[in-house]
């Protein structure tokens, strides 16, 4: 496990605002989808839209989920494959993991037995052992296990960690962080096959957050409730994090109750120069506060002491950034911003803060 100093190093070195990698003439990567069973499976329009990768099919093993998948515009313009066929096309680069939580270590495992990259969607699975395996492994090989982490490529996020690499905030004593919504009771009853509820499957990505700003914590409480009292329903639906640190606290909100949660869900970082607070996190706006006037060097822009607010125009779009910084890891543009040992201590702190065992 990388210290403390070099998880910040690499999360902070973390490049802005990434674009396509593509040049004119390059050909396109092949990516091949196995599973449309995850929340965030549909994300195989942002590849598909990119000028990086093309889709060569989608693999699904669960006969009904792959008969809806076939009646559905959105799947059936992709080729249906085994999953036999589907790890042996010709030119794969990538493969992403979108199945249902349960199953997906166990596909990144065949992925990267197979010897291609791999985009893993959230969380990883309840086997803090099961995944350092997979990464080892991964690293070993050459390949690259890239976290779907929805936040990590958020321009306000990547603004943050250039104000965090500048020095702008000082030293950081103290993060907080929201990440709810109203969960209906079917999707209440698929997260509820987990012990660690809401922070399991929602609060991640803001774990993923406070990980990338502070480090791995030395400890973490945990303080699971149940609002919802059903005898077909046992969800851990309201739940808190405390990440404690040398000097700095972090806590980590998640529910499954909030009407308009989206609008609220946040990231604040305070330091002894100056705070940034980023709402809502999917359209994302920064209050910053500063105790002088800051300037990036060789910008024109002037950061004013005081507060300003920060809107980012257009709007910000889901995993466009991530599919184009794998791209870029994969032909050797870039290093991976997000190492294994990075991904490692933000599961072990994903698992903690869920209450589930390490």
């Amino acid at each position: 496990m990388m210290d403390r100093r070099n998880i910040l190093k690499s999360a902070v070195a973390c490049p802005v605002a990434l674009a396509s990698g593509a040049v004119a003439g390059t050909p396109r990567l092949k990516y091949l989808q196995i599973g449309v069973g995850h929340a965030h499976a549909t994300k195989i329009d942002t590849y598909h839209d990119s000028d990086d990768w093309e889709v060569v099919g989608i693999v699904e093993e669960d006969p009904e989920l792959l008969a809806r998948a076939r009646s559905d515009p959105r799947w059936n313009q992709f080729p249906f494959l085994t999953l036999e066929e589907g790890l042996n096309l010709p030119g794969l680069s990538a493969v992403g993991i979108e199945t249902e939580i349960r199953d997906l270590l166990r596909y990144a495992q065949l992925a990267v037995d197979a010897g291609y990259h791999v985009h893993l969607d959230k969380p990883a699975g309840a086997s803090l052992e099961e995944y350092s395996k997979l990464l080892e492994q991964a690293d070993q090989s050459g390949l690259v296990v890239q976290m779907g982490y929805m936040y990590r490529y958020n321009p306000a996020v990547q603004l943050l960690h250039r104000m965090i690499g500048e020095g702008w905030l000082g030293g950081i004593f103290e993060t907080h962080a929201v990440m709810s919504k109203v969960i209906a009771p079917p999707s209440r009853q698929v997260i509820d096959e987990f012990s660690g509820g809401t922070m399991f499957e929602l609060g991640c990505h803001i774990i993923d957050l406070t990980v990338g700003v502070l480090g791995p914590p030395n400890s973490v409480t945990a303080y699971p409730r149940r609002f919802v009292e059903s005898e077909d329903d046992s969800l851990v639906d309201n739940m808190l994090a405390v990440l404690e640190y040398p000097g700095a606290t972090a806590t980590i909100r998640s529910t499954g109750l909030e009407v308009e949660g989206f609008s609220r869900r946040h990231f604040a970082v305070c330091g002894t120069e100056g705070t940034c607070q980023i709402q809502p996190l999917d359209r994302p706006e920064i209050r910053l506060s500063l105790s002088r006037d800051r300037q990036f060097e060789g910008e024109d822009r002037i950061f004013k002491k005081g507060v300003s607010v920060l809107p980012f125009d257009p709007p910000y779009r889901r995993y466009v950034g991530d599919a184009a910084a794998l791209a870029s890891v994969i032909r050797g543009g870039i290093e991976n911003p997000f190492p294994p040992a990075y991904d490692l201590a933000v599961q072990k702190t994903v698992l903690q803060a869920s209450g589930m065992e390490i």
